[in-house]
């Protein structure tokens, strides 16, 4: 009978550890979203915006370049999970240079994006 109970409680205990370890996975995805406005603060519908990563960056981003154009309220949405899992396990981190352009107008930025997080920035166009 005690042989029963020490089992059943070992498989307790293993099955709560299995929940909790399951439950510390992080299935967030990265992604960065870029606003785009006018000069006059007006977000911006149909602006291309391109990313970079910053290969020359510390700690090094793994070479990466998307388009996106901005959506109906502007902004690009840019999924980056991809580019973290071509990393190893401890590329946690990128750094990507920000263009948008509209016409004639271009502007540029920075974003750090983190694995599992939501990185937002927002760039200006020029008069």
């Amino acid at each position: 009978m005690k042989t029963t109970v020490k089992r059943f409680g070992f498989l307790m205990a293993l099955v709560v550890l299995m929940g909790v370890l399951k439950s510390c996975k992080n299935d967030e995805p990265s992604v960065i979203k870029i606003f785009v406005r006018s000069a006059s603060n007006e977000l911006v519908q149909g602006a291309k915006v391109i990313i970079i990563g910053d290969v020359d960056s510390n700690p090094a981003t793994i070479a990466y370049v998307d388009t996106i154009i901005t959506n109906g309220s502007g902004f690009a949405y840019f999924n980056v999970q991809p580019h973290f899992d071509l990393g190893s396990k401890d590329y946690t981190v990128g750094y990507f240079d920000v263009i948008a352009k509209l016409d004639n107008k271009v502007t540029t930025g920075y974003i750090r994006s983190r694995v599992h997080t939501t990185a937002v920035e927002t760039v200006y166009l020029p008069n």
